[in-house]
């Protein structure tokens, strides 16, 4: 359970080693079978070349004096297709390399099923495959020794979602019981899981298990916490990268087959054609080869220029330049064969489109771009400048708008080095059209690459005339121009969005969970202050349990807030109440100086009373919501926000889940990144921190039930409907009896459900036993009792209910002493004499879900996860920002972090900002040395004051320490 815990709080991160030692450990494991990368496969094909050297020595030498003639097209297939066996030979000793059977354990193997593959890999890059408009065009020109350069330019950082599982706890090799594949849709020229296991950095073992876990509808909770022998103990976040990166995939093979047909009824596709979209991998490839096939564009040159027939003598410049006559070509009553001039610009816009689809020739000219200095610069736009010109009007807007955009005005950074703020700031002022953006690549490339075409890829087989040469070098610079340099730069901004989109979408994960999993204030009677002046603060008196016991309106900030500070005095005393809770809106500082005032003169006494501020984002939007109002159905909208208030400090986690999470005010950037993968990531975080925290199912409201995994909000529905009609439930066995909680939902939900004894006997209410029954006869369900099972209070899943018993019967202990100090002691002195491993196998299952048997079985009643986890600050005093000065060292808990920095609070009734530089690894706990920034909100920091600019109302912090 502690691991679990760590698990939902952070990623995890190892011990301290050296940047270089702990990349190294991330990187996929290649000795273990998986399919090497282009650098590994360089570094091995050395190794490999004196027992290959027949193999490796035959693409690499060509021969352009001795052009090769069509006939020889033939043995091509030949070797394509002996390739393809002898991959597939390879394929079987690497997965039974990668994937060996455990003594312990007899696991029926999954046969993956191989798809149609013509070439040795995914990303392999012959003539043939190229995906150009005229396939056979590139087949006629003598293949070049090939480099083997990145398929993409590689950041300072290292990848986002790299994990390490190789040396995971007791992770071994694992696969499902399954006879099918799961990526079965996927129908391409490459294999799914091996290109989801280099895209992730994840083992192929746990991809196939992950992808056939999610086929057979498992929730990523239910993953996590059941199923860890199976994804090697891998993190929610973890498990959802690979998720994504999964469906990405799919909509990829979706793509490229509706292209194909959309194609093949134009009556344009060709088998080349064709084999080009299925070697695509992402679904910029596929725009790329689809471009100039897109239905209402206009017909491209080279489409014309081949229409009228001159394609052959394209092919013939290259292959037989010294027998080619362009005079003959020439029609003198057709329309772009008319004159030289017109079969000239025919000729060269053909070798033009060629070129730009060349495979290989993307590749090389995408290697010299990664080992130059490319640029991306941003300035600010024709249209503001003009907008900002002279014009009296509605034009006092815009100098505001370019102001926010003042750094960005002239902005040049080299692409591996922006930060993903930056890259998310600039993209916002170029949608705004205040900014413009262009990615600058170095003249030497072009010049590289223009030499490299005539000299190497596209040299003619023969002897060229200087006229035939002019239009080959032409043709190659005007391919570079309008092709090729919009395609590198739309490739890098590509990826460049990709990145910072994602880890702003992490950095909303990290800040969501923090947040929903604070530690809850119980046992108090709290105060709930929703701030203001004119229309007075809104108050509400919350009972231990967050019943409501009064709600008012107080106006402490009138003439007579005298009269109002005896009222709450009053209040405070009938319900004993010491604990104030206070929205941080408008006059927020002044109602916090209002009762430190009170405090200060002991005006509660004999009270001991306390404050503490919290987050109101999202409370008035809450109580004009349709939860909302069938919650407090009459009451006035202003005093369900104070309600939200108090209790965001009682429950954060049951308050916080009826708001939605891109109002909760984490994050930043919000806007500027996919919603469809922000909406995806937040709503599975939600499900993951409800289910993980567990939900007594007696007591909790519908709309946190619908976030438990598994269950919905139909199925929420149905189990308020049950209850209602026939009271609580007695055990988990008794969700069976629920209409449209199938086998599948139950197993997926009831290890997240708790039924606790108590909560029934204070309810006072019995099971209709009739009622039930009829229902068990209806559904037709097995036998569901009505006693209580002290394992349903636990984490531990129904499935292994029986392995509790026969281990508790191993140990001599029994369920009544679950949670005690006798049964804890028996269960440590047993896993420290016989080991884990060996207790497992002794009761036929793995260890990991042993452990979570121990866990279940000796943790005390009534366990919270979250009561590890940070809790709300409360004070009696008000400090100020006048009082601040530099080098005061203050403490102060994280309100938000953004992509440049961590707001903190420290009582001044301004947040100040860490900037991302100060935060240093050496500054943070072991346990949060991470990628990126490690802080996040609700936790407690050492501060010092680095700069106060009162006229700016902005403090300027330094990370001294996290406190703990």
């Amino acid at each position: 359970m502690l691991d679990e815990i760590k698990l939902v709080s952070c990623y995890r991160t190892g011990n301290q080693r050296d940047d270089s030692e702990e990349l190294e450990e991330w990187l996929p494991n290649i000795n273990e079978g998986k399919t090497k990368g282009r650098r590994q496969r360089g570094t091995v094909e050395m190794a490999e070349r004196k027992k290959v050297t027949k193999r490796v020595a035959k693409p690499k030498e060509p021969k352009p004096k001795e052009p090769k003639p069509k006939a020889e097209r033939k043995p091509r297939a030949a070797r394509v297709s002996k390739a393809k066996k002898a991959k597939t030979k390879t394929e079987q000793q690497t997965e039974d390399a990668v994937l060996p059977k455990p003594e312990s354990q007899q696991h029926v193997t999954v046969k993956e099923e191989r798809l149609s593959i013509n070439l040795s890999s995914h990303n392999a890059a012959v003539p043939g495959d190229v995906p150009h408009e005229c396939p056979s065009s590139s087949q006629h020109f003598p293949k070049v020794k090939k480099e083997e350069p990145d398929d993409s330019f590689t950041f300072d950082e290292p990848a986002q979602k790299k994990q390490r599982t190789t040396n995971a706890a007791q992770g071994r090799p694992i696969k499902l019981k399954s006879g099918n594949s799961c990526v079965e849709d996927i129908e391409m020229n490459w294999v799914p899981i091996q290109v989801l296991a280099e895209k992730t950095g994840v083992e192929q073992w746990v991809c196939a298990n992950i992808a056939k876990l999610f086929q057979e509808e498992n929730t990523v909770p239910f993953m996590v916490r059941y199923r860890k022998e199976l994804i090697n103990h891998m993190d929610a976040d973890a498990v959802r990268d690979v998720q994504l990166t999964l469906e990405e995939l799919r909509s990829v093979a979706k793509k490229s087959k509706s292209v194909s047909q959309t194609l093949k009824k134009e009556g344009v596709l060709t088998s080349e054609l064709e084999m080009a979209l299925k070697n695509c991998t992402t679904a910029g490839d596929i725009d790329h080869v689809y471009a100039p096939y897109k239905k209402g564009s206009k017909l491209s040159k080279a489409r014309r220029a081949k229409e009228l027939g001159l394609e052959p003598v394209a092919l013939a410049l290259l292959q037989a330049p010294q027998t080619l006559d362009l005079h003959s070509s020439i029609q003198p009553n057709t329309k772009g064969l008319s004159t030289l001039d017109e079969v000239t610009t025919g000729v060269q816009e053909i070798l033009t489109d060629m070129i730009a689809k060349d495979k290989e020739t993307l590749t090389h000219v995408q290697s010299w771009c990664d080992r130059s200095a490319v640029t991306i610069h941003s300035s600010v736009s024709k249209t503001a400048l003009k907008e900002q010109q002279p014009q009296q009007g509605n034009q006092k807007s815009k100098p505001k708008d370019i102001a926010k955009f003042s750094l960005y005005t002239d902005f040049t950074c080299d692409v591996q080095r922006i930060q993903h703020y930056q890259m998310l700031a600039i993209n916002r002022g170029e949608n705004l059209k205040i900014l413009t953006v262009k990615v600058n690549i170095p003249d030497w490339v072009k010049n590289d690459f223009c030499r490299w075409c005539i000299n190497v890829r596209w040299r003619p087989q023969g002897f060229a005339q200087p006229e035939l040469m002019t239009i080959l070098k032409n043709a190659i610079e005007d391919s570079y121009r309008r092709f090729i340099l919009p395609f590198l730069s739309r490739g890098y901004r590509t990826k460049l969005t990709t990145s910072a989109e994602k880890e702003s979408i992490a950095m909303f994960v990290r800040n969501l969970r923090q947040r929903l999993l604070m530690c809850p204030v119980r046992g108090r009677v709290i105060m709930g202050v929703d701030p203001g002046f004119h229309h007075g603060c809104k108050i509400a008196i919350l009972s231990p349990t967050s019943q409501i016991l009064h709600t008012d309106v107080a106006y402490l900030h009138g003439p007579a807030k005298h009269k109002e500070a005896e009222n709450l005095r009053h209040l405070m005393f009938k319900h004993s109440c010491q604990t104030i809770v206070i929205g941080n809106g408008k006059a927020c500082r002044e109602t916090e100086a209002f009762f430190t005032d009170l405090i200060k003169q002991r005006f509660f006494k004999p009270l001991d009373v306390s404050y503490c501020i919290t987050d109101e984002a999202g409370a008035s939007i809450y109580s004009v919501s349709p939860e909302a109002v069938k919650e407090m159905p009459d009451m006035d909208p202003n005093l369900r926000s104070a309600v939200s208030i108090g209790r965001r400090v009682q429950d954060p986690l049951a308050e916080l889940i009826k708001i939605d999470p891109k109002h909760i005010g984490i994050g930043t950037y919000q806007h500027d990144v996919s919603q469809s993968l922000l909406r995806a990531a937040l709503d599975g975080v939600v499900q993951e921190c409800v289910s993980f925290v567990g939900v007594d199912i007696n007591i909790c409201s519908e709309t946190l039930m619908r976030h438990i995994a598994g269950l919905n909000a139909g199925r929420a529905r149905s189990i308020m409907e049950w209850k209602e009609k026939n009271g609580p439930f007695l055990n988990r066995e008794q969700l069976k009896l629920v209409k449209g909680l199938g086998p599948k939902s139950f197993q997926q939900c009831a290890g997240f459900i708790r039924i606790n004894p108590e909560t029934v006997r204070n309810e006072g209410l019995k099971v209709p036993l009739k009622q039930t029954a009829e229902k068990k006869k209806v559904k037709g369900s097995g036998s569901a009792s009505n006693k209580f099972n002290p394992l349903d209070q636990t984490c531990i899943h129904p499935e292994s209910y029986s392995i509790a018993l026969r281990f508790l019967s191993q140990i001599g202990g029994s369920l009544d002493q679950m949670g005690s100090a006798v049964l804890r002691q028996s269960i440590e002195s047993s896993v420290k004499s016989r080991g884990l491993d060996v207790l497992a196998k002794s009761l036929d299952t793995t260890p990991e879900t042993l452990q979570l048997i121990v866990d279940g079985l000796t943790q005390p009643p009534g366990f919270d996860i979250r009561q590890d986890f940070e809790q709300a600050d409360f004070k009696r005093e008000i400090v100020s920002m006048n009082d601040l000065h530099d080098g005061m060292v203050l403490t102060g808990r994280v309100t938000n972090t953004a992509l440049f920095g961590a707001f903190v609070d420290i009582g001044v009734g301004r947040s100040g900002l860490i900037p991302k530089r100060f935060i240093t690894p050496d500054k943070l706990p072991v346990d949060q040395r991470r990628r990126s920034l490690a802080l996040g909100p609700g936790e407690r920091v050492e501060v010092r004051v680095m700069n106060v600019d009162l006229h700016r109302n902005r403090i300027t912090l330094d990370l001294i320490r996290v406190l703990r």
